[in-house]
């Protein structure tokens, strides 16, 4: 009887440490830190100076990653006769296994992964960085924001950080979405107090959040404010942040300044147009994956017609393979040249940077408009169209930073920009006369004589 009350003694005094050791551990981290890692810890046993702590899975990870050493100072600082701490895993059934909850919350392609991103001197720091993130969550840049055009990489990079996880650390909560999902979500959550209730707390207990494409919060304020307290939430609990976006931080200018502010906070990196020999290295590579073979000199010619956009290119040598199968021919220069009309070297050096007018001037003899009626304020069905093409053209053609294209069009929101360029990508997917004529009009305005050669395509 006697040992047994000795036992119990020594687990109180145990608890009675751990509970000073806590008021310490509240009084030195955020309350919403101290809640999501140091609340579920308790504890189980003693044994002389070393008390043994329990936790779920996933904070037993991440306490041991992190705060083990904050834990350690703050028993010693409680004061009494422990000095030690060892932190054990809770048994827990399959059902609630983290790696089951992170499997179920990553759906990505399972193609991103770092080994096969092709790495060129455009995208090495961002491949890095990336990297460095997957093998030490909030430890290495946190937050990690990439920006640059579309189709260069930025899913497949935070796709791969995902995958990478999912893989090395299944019991870490990993979430990756995109700011449209996110917007949507939010939308449907703040219908009930029940239902936003669950969508904070599904997304702040992630250990890892990555959203791509953040330059869709622009002009939403109500979401932008809950992204804006999510990511305090899991910055202060040392989550791992990583966010994309069309252009860099600065440029979000629709976004509120507190939030863009904060995807400055840690490593900001620019993904640039992929050089010729990163082009050619792409091609090889989906040649290998699709047991298929090309001369070095046709992989040079598609490489050379199918511009930055990576997605662009891939779609480019299927178009190629295609035809080459659907005709039974040879690929040679010419079927190369039918497969991809009208798309010019991209050899910088015979490239040219039109400015906005020379696009105007372009787009509006293309469709038989004065140049003025492009800055008008008409809504007219077929000017419209003519405006939008133009504001694509902009982007697409020039390094003008959106608000400077629709300054450049008398528009004062330059989300007008993106919604036109949203439009036009849709048109051309789905019309081929839309197209092609993005083809001729960018190929003319692309080189030296973009005015010349502008006004011949009328």
């Amino acid at each position: 009887m006697g040992a047994i009350n000795a036992v119990s003694d020594t687990t109180r005094d145990a608890e009675a440490a751990w509970l000073r050791a806590r008021e310490e551990l509240r009084a030195s981290v955020h309350e919403s830190t101290f809640q999501q890692w140091f609340e579920p810890l308790t504890v189980t046993a003693s044994r002389g100076p070393v008390i043994y702590l329990t936790a779920p899975p996933r904070v037993a990870k991440w306490v041991r990653r992190r705060y083990l050493e904050l834990i350690h100072a703050a028993l010693l600082k409680a004061g009494g006769s422990f000095r030690e701490v060892e932190l054990t895993v809770e048994r827990t059934g399959d059902s609630e296994a983290g790696g089951g909850e992170a499997a179920a919350q990553v759906a990505l392609n399972p193609g991103y992964s770092f080994d096969r991103f092709v790495i060129g001197p455009e995208n090495r720091i961002a491949h890095g960085a990336a990297l460095a993130v997957a093998e030490q969550p909030g430890q290495a840049y946190n937050p990690l924001f990439l920006h640059g055009p579309p189709g260069l990489g930025k899913t497949h990079l935070l796709g791969a950080i995902a995958n990478y996880l999912h893989e090395h650390s299944p019991e870490l909560v990993v979430h990756y979405t995109t700011a449209e999902c996110f917007t949507n979500e939010f939308v449907a959550a703040v219908r009930t107090t029940k239902r936003i209730d669950s969508f904070k707390e599904r997304y702040r207990r992630a250990e890892v959040l990555l959203i791509d494409d953040v330059q869709f919060l622009e002009g939403k304020s109500r979401t932008g404010d809950e992204f804006f307290h999510t990511f305090n939430a899991l910055y202060e609990a040392g989550a791992q942040l990583v966010f994309s976006a069309d252009r860099m931080p600065s440029e979000l200018v629709a976004l509120a300044e507190r939030l863009r502010g904060r995807f400055e906070w840690g490593l900001v990196v620019d993904m640039a147009d992929p050089d010729l020999a990163t082009r050619l290295t792409v091609i090889d590579r989906l040649l290998e994956e699709r047991e298929q073979e090309l001369s070095p000199a046709a992989i040079r010619a598609i490489a050379d017609r199918s511009g930055s956009n990576l997605r662009v290119l891939q779609g480019a040598l299927t178009r190629v393979m295609a035809l080459s199968s659907l005709t039974d021919q040879p690929i040679t220069e010419t079927l190369i040249e039918r497969a991809l009309p009208n798309q010019a070297s991209a050899d910088p050096s015979a490239l040219h940077e039109p400015t906005i007018e020379e696009i105007q001037r372009a787009v509006a003899e293309h469709f038989g408009f004065d140049q003025s009626a492009l800055n008008s304020t008409s809504r007219v069905a077929s000017l419209s169209k003519a405006r939008q093409l133009a504001m694509f053209l902009a982007r697409q053609l020039t390094t003008l930073s959106l608000p400077s294209i629709a300054a450049g069009f008398n528009r004062r929101d330059h989300t007008t920009v993106i919604h036109a360029i949203r439009k036009v990508e849709e048109r051309s997917a789905g019309d081929s006369r839309v197209a092609a004529t993005i083809r001729d009009l960018s190929r003319a305005l692309s080189t030296r004589a973009a005015g010349v050669s502008g006004r011949d395509q009328s």
